[in-house]
């Protein structure tokens, strides 16, 4: 047991963000490069949009060294060599962000084909475990780091069209303060933040585009009193969890959601 968890500055870190092409995870890029990273590996699955998060970055701060590698995150092979390429880039992995999602619409569960319930779950609980999995023997070998899955509300509000959803999210909800537990002993954090509905990303676009999940959604913003979330309030939750000011808070699942719900 480490006595002394190891909690690197922002200036220090290597940052490792997963699904980090567009939305909240570049959003997370960026704002950890005002917070000060460096050091930062962004993964996805399109080159070109990795090229271009990468210029995006840069623009922000000419003097970071990141890096793109073209991942399928539900693939463990090659999220093992990823995450070991990432390491060898990085240097060390100090934090880890899982901002991976699917184009996944909500529909009532009588209305979801059978054959999709599988894929629904696998494709989005399944990167953030294999990632955190990964990851996590690098961040208790150096004794410390911070890992930050992002999952949805669905995992707590019982949801009409979300059934599917909702039990994907809630896996990655428990994975989560299960590896915590596991994980405190060598320093390492897992944390969990849990958004709604989140304006200017894909995956809003696509769900507020027509049909059932277009009248769910426009429901969930006219009770979003604070104001429908962006990605840059899901992000300066993430720098905070990933930096020395969060290093005592470990196994906690947190909300932003402009008041849509409170759990």
């Amino acid at each position: 047991m480490n006595s002394s968890p190891l909690v690197r500055a922002y200036g220090d870190s290597g940052v490792l963000l997963a699904g980090g092409t567009s939305g909240v995870g570049l959003a997370t890029a960026c704002a950890f490069v005002d917070a000060g990273v460096r050091r930062l590996v962004l993964l996805g699955r399109n080159e070109a949009r990795g090229r271009d998060a990468c210029q995006v970055v840069l623009d922000r701060c000419a003097d970071v060294e990141v890096t793109f590698i073209a991942t399928d995150a539900s693939d463990v092979d090659w999220v093992e060599r990823s995450v070991a390429a990432a390491h060898r880039a990085l240097g060390t992995v100090d934090v880890l962000v899982n901002s991976t999602t699917t184009a996944y619409r909500p529909e009532l569960l009588h209305r979801t084909p059978p054959s999709d319930i599988a894929g629904i779950l696998m494709g989005q609980a399944l990167p953030p475990m294999l990632l955190t999995r990964t990851v996590l023997p690098l961040m208790q070998e150096q004794g410390g780091g911070s890992i930050i899955n992002i999952a949805s509300d669905a995992a707590k509000v019982p949801t009409p069209g979300e059934s599917a959803l909702g039990a994907a999210m809630a896996a990655i909800v428990m994975f989560s303060r299960v590896a915590a537990i596991e994980g405190k002993r060598n320093g390492v954090r897992v944390n969990a933040v849990t958004p709604s509905l989140i304006n200017g990303t894909p995956t809003a676009a696509n769900v507020l585009s027509d049909g059932f999940s277009k009248s769910l959604f426009e429901k969930a913003a006219a009770q979003a009193h604070l104001g429908v979330a962006v990605p840059e309030d899901l992000a300066s939750l993430i720098v905070f969890l990933g930096g020395p000011d969060s290093a005592r808070l470990t196994g906690q699942t947190i909300s932003v959601n402009g008041g849509i719900s409170a759990m």
